[in-house]
């Protein structure tokens, strides 16, 4: 029987909990407020009665214990049947399933997210980028063959190999350790497939003579624009045996597996509760860091490398999810995705990617383990932005009811539902059909914002100052060197890298413009129906290079998504009036930015 450690709550006396309000509000005017998630030293505040009835949790049967407590904290009530509900935590589903959330609601997972999640389909996608870009910047994961497909190139990679050489055995689709073996005979290879063969890390590095592994939890709020958290906590999973080389022990999974449900099952399992302690087979990844330091060890040199490693994987799945979610998915605002990553460091500390889950688990046994998931969690849904619905979204399909009755209304429905103007189209065309390393002309895409730029500036801001104890990696003022690895370039992860580039030092400078920015943008009206912003100064300079580039702007994939054909591309482009005659958003702030806030209106788990 599984038991479930609650988070602590302190003080003991419940009347001495922090009071918090139940609404984070926007940096920006005129931009909606979040929900938000407590510790359990907080009370959150109620929401008047209309607003409570719009609490509803999809309950499955997979929601985590940790999930539930932090969404009652919340006052949200669970669900299994109502279709109103505003968040799911549950399993993934085929692609077409994805059609039936609506605009409002949240589901913790993207379509065609097993392209990473799956470890054959990891493999096979990270094999190509590192045959497009090379071993030096995709050499961080073991030789792998999937069966019965690449059964020829793994006998002769066995033979060339030798006889002292180990491999090791998984299942495609397992999780918690089952299935998987270490080899070293031909003889030994299971019959069964699919089946993944890797090159097996012999050479560990070791901490009191065990081997271990690292669960590192990535979290990615959005896939276009791309933006990837990591949280700054982890857990480190020891094996519960010595570790040896010798081909003897290979049977020995408590020595060779690092799954704390093998593990667990060995006498000599030792837990540990205390999360700064090095002590027992479980460790916070923060004592792991402090240990290696007391070595000597340059941690923060380790820390880089694996934020590398897990820009690039999330990278190799951007084609596919993008593709689903433009296919079924009826707004962005629905997905969202923790991923948890495992990673090996070897005798030289170099780390390794061995696999991601997407549905990593979040089970509490011991107080270690609620301590680092109970926060990741909390931090994770306070980043999400959960946006309370109007009453005319519970409206069926197809309903008359109005679509916007106040600045406030537009802004959640442009972040449910962004319509791009024509104007907005040509930009990100043109910017589309530009060479990526042309640094200087990729800047020029901060001179004049149009109102979805400054839309998704904002959200990325205001999600931003809800990170808690996650770190957000891409975008970030160093990742236009990850561009080149996307299969097809995206208009919105250029402007976020250079906006990332320009403000990372002074935020507070570009907080203050865009709040400017959304002032003005109420009064040239609602994000949709404000034209014409792409004024003069970008305009002019580029127009014919534009109409020009209308045949590179065709092959790009954002032109097609956008559905901008080189015709539709040419006739806008020539039927733009003189810019010059157009108001303009510039990039000067007024001296009196407003800062006000607006009102708010009504598959199975792996282990550890």
């Amino acid at each position: 029987m599984t038991v479930t450690v609650e988070e602590p709550i302190s003080p003991d006396v419940e009347g001495d909990l922090v009071e918090r309000s139940a609404l984070v509000p926007s940096l920006f005017p005129h931009m909606p407020s979040t929900l938000y998630f407590s510790t359990a030293n907080e009370r959150v505040e109620l929401l008047p009665a209309e607003q409570m009835k719009l609490l509803k949790w999809k309950i499955t049967t997979v929601t985590p214990n940790v999930v539930k407590n932090t969404i009652f904290r919340s006052h949200f009530k669970a669900t299994k049947k109502s279709h109103d509900w505003l968040g799911c935590w549950g399993h993934h589903m085929k692609s077409p399933g994805f059609k039936a959330i609506r605009e409002f609601q949240k589901l913790n997972h993207f379509p065609g997210s097993f392209q990473i999640g799956r470890k054959d389909r990891l493999w096979r996608n990270l094999s190509k980028m590192q045959a497009r870009f090379g071993k030096r910047e995709f050499g961080f994961f073991p030789r792998s063959f999937i069966l019965p497909q690449d059964i020829k190139l793994l006998r002769k990679a066995w033979d060339d190999g030798g006889s002292k050489q180990k491999w090791i055995v998984k299942p495609p689709a397992s999780a918690r350790g089952i299935g998987i073996q270490v080899i070293h005979k031909w003889s030994q290879m299971p019959r069964k497939r699919p089946l993944l063969v890797q090159k097996y890390l012999h050479k560990p590095y070791l901490i009191s003579g065990n081997k271990f592994d690292l669960r590192i939890y990535v979290y990615v709020t959005s896939y276009d624009p791309l933006r990837i958290y990591i949280f700054n906590d982890g857990l480190v999973r020891f094996a519960s045996c010595k570790y040896s080389s010798s081909m003897k022990t290979l049977n020995n999974k408590f020595m060779h597996l690092t799954n704390y449900s093998v593990n667990k099952k060995n006498s000599e399992y030792q837990s540990n509760s205390d999360d700064k302690a090095c002590q027992g087979h479980k460790w916070a990844l923060k004592a792991l860091w402090q240990y290696l330091g007391s070595q000597g060890i340059n941690t923060t040199l380790i820390w880089e490398k694996i934020k590398d490693m897990v820009i690039k994987t999330i990278i190799a799945s951007d084609p596919y999810v993008n593709s689903l979610v433009k296919m079924h998915v009826r707004s962005p605002y629905s997905c969202h995705e923790l991923f948890g990553f495992d990673i090996m460091l070897d005798e030289n500390l170099k780390p390794w990617v061995l696999e991601v889950n997407i549905s990593p688990s979040l089970h509490s046994n011991t107080p270690l383990d609620v301590s680092i998931k109970g926060q990741m969690i909390r931090d994770l849904l306070n980043l999400a932005g959960f946006v309370l619905p109007l009453r005319d979204d519970f409206a069926p399909s197809g309903s008359s009811a109005s679509s916007s009755t106040s600045s406030l209304c537009g802004g959640v429905r442009e972040k449910w539902r962004p319509d791009i103007s024509p104007d907005e189209k040509v930009k990100r065309a043109f910017y589309l059909s530009q060479r990526f390393g042309d640094q200087d002309f990729c800047a020029t895409v901060l001179d004049v914002l149009t109102p979805d730029d400054v839309r998704v500036l904002a959200e990325s801001e205001d999600e931003l100052s809800r990170k808690g104890d996650f770190e957000r990696v891409f975008p970030s003022h160093a990742s236009s060197r990850y561009l080149r690895f996307f299969e097809q370039p995206r208009y919105l992860n250029i402007l976020l890298n250079q906006w990332e580039q320009k403000y990372w030092l002074s935020r507070s400078k570009g907080i203050n413009l865009l709040r400017d920015l959304c002032e003005k943008r109420v009064h040239l009206g609602n994000l949709a129906e404000s034209v014409h912003h792409w004024s003069s100064k970008s305009y002019h300079g580029h127009r014919s290079q534009l109409t020009r580039s209308g045949v590179l702007v065709s092959q790009r994939s954002d032109a097609e998504d956008e559905d901008l054909s080189d015709r539709e591309l040419q006739s806008v482009t020539m039927s733009l009036p003189d810019m010059s005659l157009l108001s303009t958003v510039s990039l000067s702030p007024s001296p009196t930015s407003s800062s006000s806030l607006a009102s708010d209106t009504l598959h199975s788990h792996d282990d550890l």
